[in-house]
């Protein structure tokens, strides 16, 4: 499989989908700050999970924000937004400028190493707006992402460098999955900040 090169490229799916890489949207020095400052400021906790009713916990660790105290579920748990950062806004407000979509919540994972990934899932959660646009912007250790079609197993590999963008849109969660793969060759930590559209609920 070839990985795509770091140039902007409209649309990296073949078909069921959208997802724009848009490479690197921070300077190096940007993307370094933001690195040191996120490592610092954010509320990290393992994530837990619920997987055939056993509970995990995991080494990764992770951070959910938003407008509001939006309640996300997902895995068999529940986790209810923080409010923003100074400088998680101004990352939503670049993701949005980027993207031309606005988002209303950011979950954000640290991997501490190539030990720690993510398997294949789609963000389909029902709290999500259906078809919502999803960006994520890396920041630390380059890292491969993997898209896999869902009936073809076709599957779309990318590297995602430091201070990038990546945005899926479309119909992209209801036909593909995607996965962060471990790897042994990644010893330094990356954290990733997925911007999302929750679905505001009328009282």
């Amino acid at each position: 499989m070839q990985l795509f090169s770091l140039e902007k490229t409209e649309n990296i799916l073949p078909y069921d989908g959208v997802v724009t890489y848009y490479g690197a949207v921070l300077d190096l020095a940007a993307s370094g700050r933001y690195f040191d400052l996120l490592l610092r400021t954010v509320n990290w906790r393992p994530d837990e999970l619920v997987i055939a009713g056993k509970r995990i916990v995991t080494k990764r660790e992770i951070a959910w924000y938003g407008d509001s105290s939006f309640l996300y579920v997902y895995s068999g748990t529940a986790k209810q937004a923080l409010p923003w950062t100074e400088e998680l806004l101004q990352l939503k407000e670049l993701a949005e400028k980027t993207t031309g979509s606005r988002f209303n919540s950011c979950l954000l994972n640290l991997y501490h190493n190539g030990e720690e990934g993510l398997s294949w899932h789609s963000d389909n959660e029902e709290t999500l707006v259906k078809n919502g646009a999803i960006a994520s912007l890396s920041l630390g250790a380059e890292r491969k992402f993997v898209f896999k079609h869902r009936k073809t197993k076709e599957s779309i590999p990318i590297l995602l460098e430091h201070g990038s963008l990546l945005a899926m849109k479309g119909e992209t969660q209801s036909h593909w999955v995607h996965s962060l793969p471990k790897t042994v060759t990644v010893t330094e930590p990356r954290i990733s900040l997925t911007f999302r559209r929750m679905r505001e609920v009328e009282s």
